[in-house]
């Protein structure tokens, strides 16, 4: 009778779901609206400064802790991108101040193009006054402060908590890239490859009072367009704030996935982003009201570091560039011309891929640049033993990151956006398998295996 009670004991305990307590989480938010007019990043039709403010820009953290001392810390930003100069100050800054590793740091892009310009971010889309850079070097020294002090109010903010993960289904990104005479054109294509995947976290207290919630979803943050000069997060600005106006107290994080290649439809009006952000809250809310899977420790983290190959490019190529009409062209020749005569061609570009595990239920990818859809739908494929989440514009978005089926097929993404980027051209067609390889090292790192 004992052994059997025993056995019963044993068998209940192992069904149970992890305790509230097996996790702390911090949150931390902090606002990152430029204060003075500065140039708007993501479209070169722009030749002015923001003209007001129509939705604050906010910077927020979540920190989660185990009871082994693991840790790691989720930002999120409603901006064009991170560069890589600025993340690294802030990983640095926030390994003196508070003890965190770089592969405990992953730092996530809206993508907003209604967001300030970022420092060594897409510099060759605009030619600016002096003073107009020095506005641009300004915003980004404060934003590395800013993103340190809201790392250190997540990790100031740990206390014991309950963390469920869950899925829902976004409805307006739309494949961008549309096969027209055998090119490439930026059109709509209804048949194209699309991830509608919305993750969502939510973190409770253990009396299963709502504190946070981070979602995510795979679409370009260009309902607005280039005609409009005032300072927005796009859908995912207004999804965040629908989520927290309806939950008092709550504070609600984005992450852009892997929409490189999706954009919000339809687009082009402040109606039109009030529509897409209210869908998407909606979603994310009917998520948080169904059942949701726990998640718990260890937390583990990885960080890789790659470089990914530039298809072949000569100096004659630059200098018939540099005698052309495209301005845009001539500064980017300018550029590579200066790398030719210090004798240091640019070739390759660093990349970063991170990952965060959570247990052995879900493990969250970052990956840097404009990643196109292609990758988080292979990264779930190889992976396919627990819940996975592949975000893009993580860390440093350098690019759009192509796969071999977009470079071949060439258009934007490949090409001309390298252009904007300063980049020298497209890249080699190993840089999918150079990307996956750094991504199974990690995933290996975190003990995940396919």
């Amino acid at each position: 009778m004992l052994r059997d009670m025993l056995r019963f004991l044993i068998a209940f305990a192992v069904a149970l779901p992890v305790l509230a307590g097996d996790l702390q989480v911090g949150v931390g938010r902090i606002k990152i609206t430029p204060e003075r007019p500065i140039f708007l990043s993501g479209y070169a039709t722009r030749k002015k400064p923001s003209e007001g403010v129509k939705l604050e820009l906010w910077a927020k953290a979540l920190a989660f802790s185990d009871k082994k001392n693991g840790r790691v810390v989720v930002v999120t930003t409603d901006l064009i991108g991170m560069s890589r100069s600025l993340s690294e100050r802030v990983g640095a800054e926030a390994e003196k101040k508070y003890g965190l590793r770089r592969a405990q740091l992953m730092i996530n892009s809206s993508h907003t193009h209604s967001g300030p310009a970022v420092r060594d971010n897409l510099d060759s889309m605009f030619d600016l006054t002096p003073e107009q850079r020095q506005e641009i070097v300004d915003y980004g020294n404060g934003l590395v402060s800013k993103l340190v002090t809201v790392v250190g109010a997540a990790i100031g903010d740990l206390q014991p908590a309950e963390v469920s993960v869950g899925h829902g289904t976004g409805t307006f990104a739309m494949n961008r890239r549309l096969a027209v005479d055998g090119l490439i054109k930026n059109s709509l294509n209804p048949t194209g490859p699309v991830d509608q995947d919305v993750p969502v976290f939510r973190i409770t207290t253990p009396s299963g009072k709502l504190r946070a919630v981070l979602f995510g979803y795979a679409c370009h943050n260009t309902t607005l367009g280039g005609d409009l000069f005032l300072v927005h997060g796009d859908y995912a600005g207004v999804a965040q704030a629908e989520l927290e106006a309806k939950n008092p107290g709550v504070t609600a994080l984005f992450m852009l996935l892997c929409g490189g290649d999706a954009n919000p439809q339809p687009r082009g009006t402040y109606a039109l982003v009030e529509q897409h952000g209210l869908s998407l809250a909606a979603e994310v809310s009917r998520v948080l009201g169904d059942a949701m899977k726990t998640v718990g420790g260890p937390l583990q983290s990885a960080w890789q570091t790659t470089e990914l190959a530039f298809a072949p490019h000569t100096r004659a190529q630059f200098e018939e560039e540099l005698k052309g009409t495209n301005w845009y062209k001539q500064r980017r020749a300018e550029s590579m011309l200066k790398a030719y005569d210090k004798g240091r061609p640019v070739t390759t570009i660093s990349y970063p891929v991170q990952a965060f595990r959570f247990g052995k239920s879900v493990t969250l990818v970052g990956l840097g640049g404009e990643v196109v859809v292609d990758y988080a739908l292979r990264v779930k494929k190889e992976f396919p033993s627990e819940d996975t989440i592949v975000a893009g514009y993580t860390n440093d978005v350098m690019s759009y990151i192509v796969s071999k089926r977009v470079l071949k097929e060439g258009g934007y993404e490949p090409v001309d956006s390298q252009i904007y980027y300063g980049n020298p051209g497209p890249y080699t067609e190993d840089v999918e398998e150079t990307v996956m390889a750094a991504v199974k090292r990690a995933m290996g790192k975190v003990g995940r295996k396919r």
